[in-house]
This record gives C-alpha cells, structure tokens and sequence, in this order.
C-alpha cells in the first residue's frame, strides 16, 4: 500500500529551501555530502517528528509531541542528508543540517512500509530515554501528522542504530514494543532495594 506523507507546513519547508539557497548554511553544515554535492538538491519526504517524553507499560500508549519536521535531502536518485526544522514563538524556523546512519536507516524503514497490506501515515518518533529514533506508521493516514499520540496498533520500526537488544528494522506494534522498552527504562528491583 501507498504511504500517505503528510504535506508539512508551507513555512517549515520555505526555511529548508532558504538555507539549501544558502552557500553559508551549506558551507558550515557538518555534511561533508551535502558540501560536495554535484547538482541540485531538493528536500523531499517531509515526515512530522514527535518525542515520547515518558514511557510508560501500565497507562497505555503514551502521549507524543510534535518537535519539528525532518525533509531528507536528495541529490540525484539517493539522500545525502537531512534538515529538521523546528517550531519556535515566531513560527517554522530551519534548524539544522546533518547525515550519518539514520538518513539511509529513515529510507530503508520507508521501503519496508510501503510493502505493507495496509495505508499508514509515516511519522517519526524519537524516544530520548534511549537515544532511539522509530519510524512511527500511524495507522489514521488522515489524522493531522501535527498532532496524536501512538495508537496501539500502529507499527514502531527502530532505526539503526537502535539500542542493544532492539532489532533495528524489525516492524512492531506499539502495543507490544512500549512495554518492553518500559522494562528497559525501570531500574532493577534489586537496586531499587540496596
């Protein structure tokens, strides 16, 4: 089935757009790709990125956070980086520039969903607690991609890196993986007794 990519905010991708435009954000970006690059490149695939602040297995999903959106660079016919912008008081605002295992790890993911049965909304979703960053297949491919939380059938897909003893690339139900990365978070019984 298609993946319904949500349009992200006119303003988030003009800031994208300007700082491409920008030899100076270009130049003093920590992507030797990007640097390099020979020809045009073009942000595509916006994907809303929200945090989990909290995980926990007894409340159920838990709530997430719309943070920022995140365009993968293209140059040609592959990613060469990615640009996240954030939202700030004064609106859509660019942020930064970057590359390394989650660009190709973020199409990899994207690959994988499109070979599923059924329409999802992919988004991003980052667990901080454990530097974990998923891709989130939201199973409402009309919901508002700026708002809602993981239902417990939608579908979590670490990317790699992902944490000792996640498999990276290995499709989830939030109902299942929530649990076992809340036990990951809960500190032994024995050292809560010592």
């Amino acid at each position: 089935m298609p993946l319904h990519v949500p349009p992200a905010p006119a303003p988030a991708l003009r800031t994208v757009l300007t700082a491409l435009g920008s030899p100076t954000a270009v130049r003093e970006a920590r992507t030797p790709s990007l640097r390099a690059a020979q020809g045009p490149a073009s942000p595509e695939l916006p994907l809303p990125v929200h945090v989990l602040d909290r995980i926990t297995e007894t409340t159920g999903p838990s709530r997430a956070r719309l943070a920022g959106w995140r365009f993968l660079i293209r140059i040609g016919d592959r990613a060469v980086a990615a640009a996240d912008t954030m939202l700030t008081p004064d609106g859509w605002t660019f942020s930064h520039f970057f590359e390394g295992p989650y660009v190709s790890s973020t199409e990899r993911a994207l690959r994988q969903a499109e070979s599923l049965p059924k329409p999802y909304q992919p988004r991003l979703l980052s667990v901080p607690e454990l530097y974990m960053l998923t891709l989130w297949l939201h199973g409402d491919h009309t919901a508002d991609a700026a708002s809602g939380h993981p239902a417990a059938d939608d579908i979590l897909i670490p990317l790699a890196p992902a944490p000792p003893g996640i498999a990276a690339h290995r499709p989830h139900r939030v109902a299942e993986l929530l649990p076992v990365l809340a036990l990951r978070l809960t500190p032994p019984r024995a050292a809560l007794l010592a």
